[in-house]
């Protein structure tokens, strides 16, 4: 009996040290479109940005599919089939959702193998498309523990090397050999990814045509005033200056252009 007693002691002990641990392992599953990274969901890939309208073109309502887009399910069949806009392909299409971040409700930032990442977008836009995917931007820290196994550029081969020289952005995942440890493709080249973090423009390293750059930024020089929010990996351009270490703070959080992109962390 003792012996029985002590069983069902050791018994409710193990299952309720099992339990938190069970509990602490459903949590570590990321989105389909996510990879883990620490205590991070990170998008897999780099984000595109679609305007969904409240309806599909039958007049029935996309609350469905926005639900999708958290828990890493819509596909570009169901954004297309509900009438959705991919956004920032080609040009700076994002209006109403204004430079500063408002009037954007109806953007979204989806995390899409395959599709040309949206680009022409500043800081404020992406973190609105981020949130309404119920997702947020990364924080510099978090985006250098997730590219961490991502291979510096070297060459760029134009087919599976991290495209840095091929003067557009290349296709969501298809640079195969562009991936980091955790999964996470195209963090290095393609389009420099903006993170939370902000700087002082003071601190930034911005050219300075003859002079030294290491020399001006020691010297606290700088051509502007106010805050630049970091952008990381580098981009399409950016050739050997690209890589996990990459990281430039010289533009102010309103800039936009076409080799600026983002994706979103959980």
């Amino acid at each position: 009996m003792k012996r029985m007693i002590m069983m069902l002691v050791v018994g409710a002990a193990i299952s309720g040290w099992l339990a938190p641990v069970a509990a602490q392992a459903k949590s570590a599953t990321c989105p389909p479109d996510s990879v883990k990274s620490g205590p991070t969901c990170m998008d897999k890939y780099e984000a595109s940005v679609w305007r969904i309208p409240a309806t599909n073109p039958t007049g029935r309502s996309n609350a469905s599919l926005i639900q999708k887009i958290p828990t890493g399910t819509a596909t570009v069949a169901l954004l297309t089939a509900a009438g959705a806009t991919r956004l920032g392909e080609s040009s700076d299409d994002y209006a109403p959702c204004n430079d500063n971040g408002s009037n954007c409700t109806d953007v979204y930032a989806v995390s899409l193998p395959g599709v040309t990442p949206s680009a022409y977008i500043d800081w404020f836009q992406a973190q609105q498309g981020c949130k309404n995917s119920g997702k947020r931007l990364p924080s510099n820290a978090e985006w250098q523990a997730a590219v961490a196994g991502t291979p510096d550029p070297g060459p760029d081969n134009g087919t599976t090397d991290c495209n840095s020289t091929a003067g557009s952005a290349s296709l969501t995942g298809t640079r195969s050999a562009c991936v980091s440890a955790d999964g996470a493709f195209d963090m290095v080249g393609n389009l420099f990814e903006w993170v939370s973090d902000w700087v002082p423009l003071s601190m930034a390293c911005p050219g300075w045509g003859g002079f030294s750059n290491d020399v001006m930024c020691l010297s606290g020089a700088s051509t502007e005033a106010g805050p630049g929010a970091l952008l990381r990996g580098g981009s399409f351009g950016s050739g050997s200056y690209a890589g996990p270490l990459a990281v430039s703070g010289i533009f102010e959080p309103s800039y936009a252009g076409d080799f600026l992109g983002f994706r979103c962390a959980r």
